[in-house]
């Protein structure tokens, strides 16, 4: 047919044209959201309010590219937060590994990071050390094969003190000293492995409403020690605009107040520290005046008040912080929550 072959030619650059509108218009898709899975027991899970404060705290750092996932639902906790997790009340870590558990919550959820605090109820029904050792190394041995990528934060378990189990206390100090060197032998280039220590301060008298389970204050401590470690993971956390660059002072450091819940005569505070400056730091003071408040339990801090005027330095683990890096610390006082002290820092 007479024309045919141009005829075509017009077809095809015409497709061509399609093709290059197509390809250029299309829209980037968004990055997929980290995924990080709560392991553990009733601590965790039941209801593990620990990780709703952790939730929260991430939203405010800017971290809203996070899902928590887990087979398990939330259980309340008063706090809007993303409550899936695998805090299997009453769960031995040796079991789950012996059972071949893991597995199936690992492919029903995938996830990118687990955050661990396994080994409670070993620990009360005497399993020796050596034994949650091994279980440990099997599940993540069963994480890396679901995901050669896995990123993992094992905790150092936060002490227990029942009145049923007058050897537990001594249990859990031995079975947290032997979990830096276990880790340090399992970590790898590619699944890392990072011991967040739960343990150091945390006071089953103060912190536990039966010797065991945390109660508010010892949420607020877990959800402070999670935190830094699992921002560490994230990285910088996303900017929904640009930002100007500002170069601060090598030794800069600053630090941000608010009033976490309140209640008739008492209330509970924290305070975030953020290295500001261009170089590490390796220790920090804040101070501030509480005219007619009364600071009566702190945490991750070392607190002083003299009449209003208060100060509070760094723990020994929590000093050290690169440039741009934060961390928090909390306190219970008398009084009133409001208005909001002016609060310096002061490297050291």
């Amino acid at each position: 047919m007479r024309g045919s072959g141009s005829v075509l030619a017009v077809l095809a650059a015409v497709a061509v044209t399609l093709g290059f509108l197509l390809v250029s218009t299309a829209v980037p898709a968004q990055a997929a959201a980290v995924r990080i899975m709560a392991l553990g027991d009733s601590i965790t899970g039941s209801p593990g309010c620990w990780r709703a404060l952790l939730w929260e705290r991430l939203r405010e750092a800017g971290h809203t590219d996070v899902d928590f996932v887990g087979t398990l639902p939330p259980q309340g906790c008063g706090i809007a937060h993303d409550g899936d997790n695998e805090g299997h009340g009453g769960a031995l870590v040796t079991d789950v590994a012996d059972q071949n558990q893991l597995p199936g919550w690992l492919s029903a959820t995938r996830p990118d990071i687990v955050m661990m605090h396994f080994g409670t109820n070993d620990v009360w029904s005497n399993r020796p050390t050596a034994t949650i050792l091994a279980a440990y190394g099997k599940l993540v041995d069963q994480m890396r094969a679901d995901n050669p990528d896995m990123k993992l934060l094992v905790a150092q378990i936060i002490p227990m003190n029942p009145s049923t189990c007058g050897e537990c206390g001594q249990r859990v100090s031995a079975l947290n000293a032997a979990i830096p060197g276990w880790a340090a032998a399992k970590t790898t280039a590619r699944s890392p492995i990072v011991m967040v220590d739960q343990w150091t301060g945390f006071s089953t008298a103060a912190d536990t409403y039966d010797g065991v389970h945390p109660n508010a204050v010892g949420d607020q401590k877990m959800a402070g020690r999670w935190f830094p470690a699992l921002t560490a993971l994230l990285g910088t956390a996303p900017t929904t605009s640009p930002t100007p660059t500002v170069t601060p002072p090598a030794g800069a450091c600053a630090a941000t107040y608010r009033t976490v819940n309140q209640w008739p005569g008492g209330f509970q505070g924290e305070v975030t520290v953020t290295n500001t400056g261009t170089a590490p730091r390796t220790g920090w003071t804040t101070s501030w005046d509480f005219a007619d408040r009364r600071i009566s339990q702190s945490w991750n801090a070392t607190v002083t008040q003299t009449g209003s005027a208060v100060t509070a330095g760094n723990a020994a683990w929590n000093g050290s912080l690169a440039p741009g890096a934060t961390t928090a610390f909390g306190f219970v006082a008398a009084g009133n929550g409001s208005p909001a002290p002016a609060v310096s820092c002061t490297p050291r």
